[in-house]
């Protein structure tokens, strides 16, 4: 699978926001239902540290294997290196990029949360394989979340200049509003809340999957 078929339903998961699953069955519904990446972003309040996290990340990456979907890792560069993750998600406040990429190698992708043009400009000089962007909309998932930039952004940093670099839109993100993110530019869209606070998150990324199947570029 390339970068930009796996980019379409971005699903960000960790134990700390399933609803009244535990994260193994999440994630074995969501891929069910057709998700097309996954991210492990074990954070928060009553995140699994140490052995724990490393058995848990160890689980989903054999999931994730099965149904032949890439699997990143959120920020954390050790653990990503240790569960043999396909890469590594970092934001502005997280990792040095070049370092990152030093530490995981030439061959696994590397995504950077980006929040403006300047910034996007900036991973593309760093080396990412992929941007996210974002917030999109309002989103109660991340405490420390940056200002809402709109999928207006997308649309901005792809008139700057950044056509060929894959984008996923992320932030608040809902079915009402997910094809918004596709037309502004975006190769697809990253869902956390959506799907792992869904009744049922197969259903969810599959209601997810089938936007972006029909998304308009």
């Amino acid at each position: 699978m390339n970068i930009v078929e796996a980019l379409k339903v971005y699903f960000v998961m960790g134990s700390t926001n399933c609803r009244d699953l535990d994260p193994e069955k999440t994630l074995y519904e969501a891929l069910e239902g057709g998700v097309t990446l996954f991210q492990f972003r074990e954070k928060g309040v009553g995140c699994l540290v140490g052995q724990e996290c490393i058995y848990l990340g160890n689980s989903l990456r054999k999931l994730c294997k099965e149904y032949k979907v890439p699997f990143i890792v959120n920020d954390d560069i050790e653990l990503a290196i240790e569960l043999g993750a396909d890469g590594v998600h970092i934001g502005q406040d997280d990792r040095d990029p070049l370092l990152t990429r030093k530490q995981i190698g030439q061959d696994k992708w590397l995504g950077i949360s980006t929040h403006s043009v300047e910034e996007a400009k900036l991973a593309v000089k760093d080396g990412a394989n992929y941007i996210g962007v974002g917030p999109m909309y309002s989103t109660k998932t991340k405490t420390d979340a940056h200002a809402v930039v709109g999928p207006e952004l997308i649309t901005q940093i792809r008139t700057s200049g950044i056509r060929d670099l894959p984008i996923v839109g992320i932030g608040g993100i809902t079915l009402d509003n997910a094809t918004n993110v596709y037309k502004a530019g975006a190769n697809g869209i990253a869902i956390i809340s959506g799907i792992s606070q869904a009744e049922s998150p197969k259903q969810a990324a599959a209601a997810f999957r089938k936007i972006g199947e029909f998304a308009r570029f």
